[in-house]
């Protein structure tokens, strides 16, 4: 399938308020992460607060510079293109679907001109063109015409955030990276923003990044899992595959704390508190949390390794076995 963003080695370093007078330290924000999304496909990232998701959303859409490495976008590098067309390129062919819409959306546009901006910036088409795509925007995600004079403030929440999606959409970009779409909406309207999602990457065969720490709905969303732990990918998982045949034991981690109804397992235990990024640890930055931490896990980073099936591998010195249940994990004793 054709690559439609691709990141290679990449590194996000940022310096920190914290340390001496004349030397900061640094927040290891990014490290060596790499990713292919396709045409087409849906990849989820999941993790902890602060483990790199957004740094690495911002990365792909080129919001971020990274300190090194390489984003390649339909295989052309963006930092190595001249500002002006980076800009075009990424703004024509990236949309952002951000966490809240209530401060993504400017509060004193009325929705028609929020959706004409970046067909307005982009020159795309004549006024009455123009005209004629917002209202095919409005109508491709649900929201009646009759809405188009209304401010951001006399929206709901979820007619807000069908407002974001649309302005995302509105200039038909090749890839779409949704920041945690749902977590400052109510319950009751996240699955219809999920479903509105899942049926538009359909219809208009978007790639689509989804991140979010609802690592259930990333799981029905996705093709793909990425996991993520302080600054790195350590697994790349088939969806299909995450809940019960993942190899790294963080990622069986954030899977058995998700509460279950039908069938219910005890969390597995991880002891202490996630490291600072300021100082990671050495080697595996998962091993002082781990189980199966040993001397080896202190001294090296582990290299990826291939699972059984294709398109999934995963960075651990002591992986979980394939048949091994979860609830047998969260058994074993930390």
């Amino acid at each position: 399938m054709t690559a439609v963003v691709e990141v290679r080695d990449a590194h996000v370093v940022h310096k920190a308020r914290s340390g001496g007078l004349l030397s900061r330290d640094r927040v290891y924000a990014l490290t060596g992460a790499g990713l292919t999304v396709a045409a087409g496909e849906t990849v989820g990232v999941v993790g902890e607060s602060g483990c790199g998701k957004s740094t690495l959303a911002r990365v792909l859409v080129g919001i971020q510079r990274p300190a090194s490495g390489t984003v390649a976008f339909q295989g052309r590098d963006l930092w190595t293109m001249p500002a002006a067309e980076r800009r075009a390129t990424v703004g024509a062919g990236v949309g952002m679907v951000f966490q809240d819409p209530s401060t993504a959306l400017n509060r004193r546009l009325t929705v028609r001109r929020i959706l004409r901006d970046p067909l307005d910036v982009h020159g795309r088409g004549t006024g009455t063109e123009r005209e004629d795509r917002v209202g095919e925007l409005m109508a491709l995600v649900g929201l009646p015409r009759a809405l188009a004079d209304a401010l951001p403030g006399q929206l709901s929440g979820g007619q807000r955030q069908r407002v974001a999606i649309a302005r995302a959409l509105a200039l038909d970009p090749a890839l779409v990276v949704a920041d945690e779409p749902t977590s400052a909406l109510d319950v009751s309207v996240r699955a219809q923003i999920l479903n509105l999602l899942l049926d538009l990457k359909e219809r208009l065969g978007l790639a689509l990044v989804f991140v979010s720490h609802d690592i259930q709905t990333v799981r029905r969303m996705s093709d793909r899992v990425i996991t993520m732990y302080l600054g790195r990918i350590v697994e790349e998982t088939p969806a299909d595959r995450v809940t019960d045949a993942a190899r790294h034991p963080y990622t069986r981690a954030l899977f058995s704390a998700t509460p279950g109804l039908l069938d219910p397992i005890e969390p597995i235990p991880l002891t202490g508190p996630v490291p600072s990024a300021t100082r990671p640890p050495s080697g595996c930055p998962f091993r002082t949390r781990c189980w199966k931490a040993d001397e080896v896990c202190a001294e090296v980073m582990p290299d990826f390794s291939a699972a059984s099936r294709p398109g999934h591998r995963y960075r651990c010195h002591h992986p979980v076995q394939e048949e091994e249940s979860t609830r047998d994990l969260a058994r074993q004793e930390p």
